[in-house]
């Protein structure tokens, strides 16, 4: 019996015995903001359990799309590695809003299971809560199941809760033994082990009570019904196949992975996980964008983001080099189309997303996992199990590889992750970030270069007059900064010659690239510098032939690069004119770097610049541009250029005679830099960022004309694709973000003001645990805070009701164990909460402080949380 066969005969079952046939919801939750995906059956039908909602029916059977990915239900980790655990899967599900009760619900899933579907009555067993007498005598009495086949249950396994308050009720979960050669194979094996051999079908939920705040169970006027019954775990079932990848739900998906990689299912673990991991993520994916998912950096974007990574990953390890995931996309649909007939005419569009994301990940994969495998291949010859936190960073920085992608690659060899340093490498970061660009100061000219020059060595520099081409004849070469008469093919060097349109970076312009050639050799120019005034260097490789002193050969700029550059530095006169007409004559250049992919422009001001100035700034700049006014050069003595009123650049040293560019009446500054011939040739300037360097100091990024228009419309894709996330026009985003996070906040209030109250209950609750040690109280506990933040309000609500004593808090956060102690006040005198945690500290392998009466600590050993709390207890009555 197929996948959809099972889920057709479910459905037809119960719209026989008058259930509503309700079509999946999104795996989006309309209106639950609590989950980040659609996680169970139930989802759609929160509001009708609570009485918030009628609908026009009492009973409903549903086919649900389903993601545990994130959140409090997260499989993305055991993906793969399990028969059975997936990110996508379906849930079946019969449902009663004050209808019928346990009665039906047991009778119609187990004849659904062993009538309809043919299981075996043998093969499943029954579990129940522990106090649930009802559901027993429905299983025993009337459905003649053996009292031995019944197994009670306490309430971590069979007792379901809405949240910590509201809606609950006991479960009964139908179980199939999957028989000796499944799991453990252990004698005493029952369906309390956690292995595979019972393999949980159906879960049935009565949901008949309502618990309050004291935790009090109160009997809802009208139960409820809810199950959930995993389609893929059945179909294995039915099918015979000990996982759920084997069943017919993936048979063309595995197949498609076997044609494109090569490999074969079932013939090696190790590429089988991977396989596996494909074939889960790849529908996950599927249903993910074509539900309005996008990849992104947050919330459900970024879940999607690392699905699709982990999953493209895994393809790398099968020998899948090229965007492949695309290729599923169609499989999927294909075998999925007659159930969720959305999906047809979204094809294009998840292919589409998923090839962008593919690619974007695959140009910096190779990179980042050649990095990895060599600090891991580092790591064993040193016998170290810990990947430092700098090479996370880098991972995560450089080569987009989230931090979880590089945890799980390094367990795979047994390795963690030095998560503290990569906090601490990304601090740095940022500082960084903040100091981008700054320069360093100049750099000491080497003696070579001095030698180079003594010699009557010069530079002609040709490139204003003759522009990007010129002959010459060549008068030094450098090889490993050592004079050498020739460079031959396949060496680097430097080479200097009479006369160069090449130009030398300098005055915030990078060098020149392009090629030195005569008819029997070629030499690649990757940079060009200006060591001294009069003297250029061409940096590069010998690529054909060789080339000698005294050789005559013809220096070519490349000239693409070169317009580009000039468009650029022309574009900062402009932006410098347009700065001063928006805000005064005291701005004045005080650095700027060229490059052929942007520009960089630093200038004197004291204040931030508003949104509305740097708009009416780039408006001026490019009614400049759309002039297509003349720029024009000539060259002064520096006394008689100043005098013209040329614009100088902060602290730059001039030399005797100088350039002036001039663009048509607005702009005049002194530069010998390259520029357009006309403001028009720049095409379009788009400023992209504003910041401060430093006191007094502002900073302007932009780009010019292709770039202009790439950076324009990379801002207008994100922009759609924010407002796609939201389900909004993009000129309507930010009401719809303002929106948004107001009931963002406003939700933030609400929890902050339950953990209050979850807080003040709980901490009441340890009062009775605490021990009189020498007529002091104590109290130690290992408590569940996410954060140090939680834990020491925590512990501020313990110190107050406890009244008189000493309280220490244990709680794993993250990677590391924290500690917390209080002295109350009147003992501080006898007790230092600093002292305590000192010596407990280095327990947990760390460190700590504090004053008399509160002190805290953090360690990378959370697993010996508890040995330092009983230490606490050692140290008194030592004391």
């Amino acid at each position: 019996m197929t996948g959809s066969e099972i889920r057709e005969k479910f459905l037809k079952y119960f719209e026989k015995r008058g259930h509503t046939i309700v079509h999946s919801s999104p795996l989006v939750p309309k209106e639950d903001p609590t989950l980040l995906f659609t996680n169970a059956g139930m989802v759609q039908f929160k509001n009708l359990f609570l009485g918030q909602e009628e609908r026009g029916y009492t009973r409903a059977a549903t086919s649900q799309k389903c993601v545990r990915a994130g959140g409090k239900h997260n499989d993305l980790e055991n993906v793969g590695f399990t028969a059975r655990h997936h990110t996508f899967f379906e849930m079946l599900g019969n449902f009663s809003f004050g209808d019928y009760f346990k009665e039906e619900a047991i009778s119609w899933g187990w004849e659904f299971l062993t009538d309809v579907l043919g299981i075996p009555e043998e093969k499943l067993l029954i579990t129940i809560f522990r106090d649930d007498d009802e559901a027993f005598d429905i299983w025993n009495k009337k459905m003649g199941i053996a009292a031995d086949r019944i197994v009670r249950m306490d309430e971590k396994d069979n007792f379901w809760v809405m949240g910590d308050t509201g809606p609950c009720g006991p479960c009964s979960e139908i179980l199939y033994d999957q028989g000796e050669g499944i799991g453990c194979g252990r004698p005493e094996c029952d369906v309390t082990c956690d292995c595979d051999r019972h393999l949980e079908l159906w879960n049935l939920v009565f949901t008949q009570f309502d618990r309050d705040e004291s935790g009090t169970l109160t009997p809802l006027p009208k139960p409820n019904i809810d199950t959930g019954l995993g389609l893929e775990r059945l179909a294995a079932v039915l099918q015979g196949v000990e996982s759920n990848y084997d069943c017919d739900m993936f048979k063309e998906i595995m197949e498609h992975i076997e044609k494109v990689s090569g490999k074969k299912y079932n013939n090696s673990e190790e590429t089988d996980v991977s396989m596996r991991v494909i074939a889960d993520h790849c529908r996950a994916v599927t249903f993910l964008i074509s539900d309005g998912v996008l990849p992104g950096n947050e919330g459900r974007g970024y879940v999607l983001r690392r699905i699709l990574r982990r999953a493209a990953r895994h393809g790398k390890l099968l020998g899948l080099n090229k965007p492949f995931l695309n290729g599923l996309v169609p499989v999927v649909i294909e075998k999925m189309k007659d159930a969720y007939p959305e999906l047809l005419d979204k094809e294009s569009f998840v292919e589409k997303v998923v090839v962008n994301e593919e690619q974007r990940f695959m140009e910096t994969l190779d990179a980042g996992l050649k990095i990895f495998n060599d600090e891991v291949s580092y790591l064993r010859t040193k016998d170290e199990t810990v990947i430092p936190g700098e090479i996370v960073f880098k991972l995560y920085d450089t080569y987009g590889f989230p931090t979880d992608l590089t945890e799980e690659a390094a367990l795979s060899y047994g390795l963690s992750l030095d998560m503290e340093g990569f906090q601490k490498a990304m601090e740095a970061q940022r500082e960084k970030a903040r100091e981008s660009w700054k320069g360093s100061g100049e750099e000491e000219v080497s003696d070579i270069y001095r030698d180079i020059s003594l010699k009557g060595i010069t530079t002609e520099f040709a490139g204003y007059e003759t522009n990007t081409e010129t002959e010459s004849r060549v008068v030094a070469i450098l090889k490993n900064d050592v004079k050498v008469d020739t460079l031959s093919k396949g060496e680097r060097g430097e080479i200097f010659v009479e006369k160069t349109p090449f130009y030398g970076e300098v005055g915030g312009q990078i060098g020149d690239t392009g090629i030195i050639e005569n008819d029997f050799s070629l030499f690649d120019v990757w940079d060009t510098q200006k060591p001294l005034d009069d003297l250029f260097t061409h940096i590069g490789k010998m690529n054909k032939g060789k080339i000698s002193v005294g050789d005559t050969v013809v220096l070519k700029v490349d000239d693409g690069i070169r317009r580009s550059i000039e468009a650029n530095h022309s574009g900062t006169h402009v932006l410098q004119a347009s700065l001063k007409r928006v805000l005064g004559d005291h701005i004045k250049q005080s650095g700027s770097l060229v490059s052929a992919e942007r520009l960089r422009f630093d200038f004197t001001h004291f204040a931030k610049i508003e949104d509305q100035e740097m708009e009416k700034v780039e408006n001026i700049a490019n009614e400049y541009i759309r002039k297509n006014l003349p720029v024009s050069t000539k060259v002064l003595p520096i006394e008689e250029a100043m005098k013209t009123g040329a614009t100088a650049v902060f602290d730059e040293k001039y030399g005797e005679r100088v350039r002036i560019v001039k663009m048509g009446d607005f702009s005049m500054e002194l530069c010998g830099g390259t520029h357009v011939l006309r403001t028009g040739d720049i095409g379009f300037i788009k400023i992209i960022n504003e910041s401060a360097v430093a006191a007094g100091v502002r900073r302007i990024e932009a780009v010019t004309g292709i770039e202009a228009v790439r950076h324009a419309q990379k801002v207008e894709r994100e922009l759609k694709r924010s407002a796609l996330l939201v389900k909004e026009t993009p000129m309507k985003l930010s009401k719809r973000m303002e929106k948004i996070l107001n009931h963002q906040r406003k939700l933030e209030k609400e929890i902050e003001a339950l953990k209050g109250k979850l807080a003040s209950r709980d901490s009441s609750d340890l009062i009775d645990k605490a021990k009189d040690i020498k007529g002091i109280q104590v109290l130690t506990c290992l408590v569940d805070a996410p954060d140090a933040k939680t834990l020491r309000e925590f512990g501020d609500k313990v110190r107050d009701k406890i009244k008189s004593g000493i309280v220490l808090l244990g709680s794993k956060v993250g990677n590391k164990g924290m500690l917390h102690c209080l002295v109350t006040k009147d003992l501080t005198d006898k007790f230092h909460a600093g002292n305590i945690v000192k010596e407990i500290a280095p327990i947990v392998g760390g460190s700590g402080g504090g004053r008399p009466d509160m002190a805290q600590a953090g360690g990378a050993k959370p697993e010996k949380l508890q040995e330092a709390l009983d230490r606490l207890e050692e140290i008194l009555q030592e004391d």
